[in-house]
């Protein structure tokens, strides 16, 4: 029984370090940042991402501000080896952003690899092998000589081919694999042997990378290997100390901070802490966990909901409504006296004084996200059901994020007529807020629309009325006819979410869509929804009534 302890597993020893200092340091930085959701991230999704979604999310991942990418396994794939060549090559990477590629200790996988990387202005090679008595034993038979002079030949042939091509200033990055299931002398001895082998100085610079590849013990535990390890290693001051904590026991960003604390420089992780098993370090959450003791990360999440969008289209996998500050209900408070603590903290709130709102660790305006949803009824709150009522009695599904956005617009009508609101009433607020803003907009009154032919992509010729009540007719392209739209409205809208579904049966069909939009530079989404019997015609007056509210909102 699990109630019991069991004798298959062993609690690892713990380190003999009585006068560790990590305890008792504060944060005062942020470490320097690599991610590795192009490599480790992606090796860990059913569908590993194709050229176009791994280039896309490397041109996020740089526009974060992210100043070290490890961008894949070139000796494993052709369709890596491709990318990163392509990279160079195209000249995509800019001058203060390193590319870093991995391989095995094996002479023609590195051989591979720094061909892969040669061009670079700036490279890292990260090398590694498994450390740990399971796999010395088990998987590799092998003693710790062995390993120490595998090691060795495999570095000096690393720096032998690296010296070839001077026009690229080489990093060696070494990790002892499993380093936090081995013994402390095992892994300073291999790690010591890869730093003399590369002869690490000044004019060379190398990182060693301690992982907890499998998260065994507690997060004191490692922070305790890591201290032990930063005040033992040889030529400690030409060496970046990295950790790459892993999340199997789901203390992966625990481990981070502690091992910061211990004597780390430098962290790997995932956005969203996409990885192996449980997931790699959590990059977005420890970061923001900085931000909100004071520190700057360097990386800007000042629009989360946009950096989501695009993790979430890259690889394929959704981002939990309650994943710490990104997730779509992470703002929001369904319990009565959460709300009556937050709407009494909004309103003692002072601008430019310290964030001080009950149950909001973080100021969401920050993250790019609005107040709108904080406080919203449901069910149990005595004014709920808003979505269930939509669907029940008018088909209308709406997305989670929609939700959010229109139970906050009920919660606002409720609390002014100081009633229930009725399905009906739900229903009329719903039509004026979605699918009438266009025509009560005083610049943007859809008339409508007309399908060009173009050579490539879809034309199309909107017509619309102005302020002035002047008719306004233009032409825009696109590889679609919601792009062709927005291209002819010659407006700053981005799409996130595009939905549409039909409602009701034969000939009484009518096509819903619903679109989420944002605005470059004004915090937040809008939905907009279209109702017609043409599903082109509905995708098009949806995204006119998003735009409208847009546009009247900022009047």
């Amino acid at each position: 029984m699990l109630a019991q302890p069991s004798q298959k597993y062993r609690a690892h020893p713990v380190v003999d370090l009585p006068h560790r200092q990590w305890p008792s340091r504060t944060l005062t930085q942020a470490p320097v940042w690599l991610s590795t959701d192009l490599r480790d991230g992606n090796q860990a999704l059913f569908e590993p991402m194709n050229r176009e979604r791994k280039l896309r999310l490397f041109q996020e991942l740089v526009r974060i501000g992210f100043k070290e990418i490890e961008v894949g396994f070139p000796s494993a794939s052709q369709t890596d080896y491709d990318i990163v060549r392509h990279l160079i090559d195209a000249h995509l990477i800019p001058d203060d952003v390193t590319p870093m590629v991995i391989t095995q200790l094996r002479e023609d996988l590195i051989e591979t690899t720094v061909r892969s990387a040669v061009g670079a202005k700036r490279a890292i090679v990260h090398l590694y092998n498994a450390i740990a008595p399971a796999f010395r034993e088990i998987v590799f038979g092998m003693q710790l000589p062995e390993i120490i002079a595998m090691v060795e030949h495999h570095v000096q042939l690393l720096k032998r081919l690296c010296d070839q091509h001077p026009q690229t200033q080489w990093v060696l990055q070494y990790s002892p694999e499993t380093f936090c299931m081995a013994e402390l002398d095992v892994s300073l001895a291999v790690c010591n042997a890869a730093i003399a082998a590369w002869d690490a100085g000044p004019n060379r610079p190398m990182i060693v990378n301690l992982p907890t590849t499998v998260e065994v013990t507690t997060p004191n535990v490692f922070a305790d290997q890591i201290e032990w390890m930063h005040t033992h290693l040889a030529r400690r001051e030409h060496v970046v100390l990295s950790v790459h904590p892993h999340n199997d026991r789901g203390t992966g960003v625990a481990c981070a901070e502690q091992a910061l604390l211990a004597g780390a420089q430098r962290v790997e992780g995932c956005l969203f802490g996409n990885g192996e098993r449980s997931g790699n370090l959590d990059v977005v959450t420890l970061a923001l966990n900085l931000y909100t003791q004071g520190i700057a990360p360097g990386l800007d999440f000042s629009d989360i909901t946009g950096v989501a969008r695009i993790a979430e289209e890259c690889t394929a996998l959704p981002i939990h409504p309650r994943h710490p500050y990104v997730g779509d209900l992470v703002f929001t408070a369904f319990s009565g006296s959460h709300q009556d603590a937050i709407a009494k903290g909004f309103a003692a709130q002072q601008e430019g004084k310290l964030w001080r709102v009950p149950y909001l660790p973080i100021d969401p305006q920050d993250l790019g996200r609005t107040y709108d949803s904080i406080v919203r009824v449901n069910s149990q709150s005595g004014k709920g059901g808003i979505a269930f009522l939509l669907q029940r009695d008018h088909s209308i599904v709406m997305p989670r994020r929609m939700q959010i956005e229109f139970s906050a617009i009920v919660q606002a009508q409720a609390d002014t007529s100081e009633t229930e609101l009725s399905s009906q009433q739900i229903w009329g607020l719903f039509e004026s807020t979605y699918l009438q803003a266009s025509q009560q907009s005083s610049r943007l009154r859809y008339i409508g629309h007309r399908l060009l032919e173009v050579p490539q992509g879809q034309g199309i010729e909107l017509q619309w009325c102005d302020a002035a009540g002047q008719h306004i007719t233009r032409t825009g392209t696109g590889n679609g006819p919601i792009a062709a739209t927005v291209n002819a409205l010659g407006l700053p809208l981005r799409i996130d979410s595009f939905e549409e579904r039909s409602i009701g049966v034969g000939a009484e069909t009518t096509a819903i869509a619903i679109v989420e939009v944002a605005w470059p530079g004004t915090a937040g989404t809008k939905f907009g929804a279209g109702k017609d019997t043409n599903i082109l015609t509905a995708s098009i007056m949806a995204l006119f009534n998003a735009a409208a509210r847009f546009e009247a909102s900022a009047m």
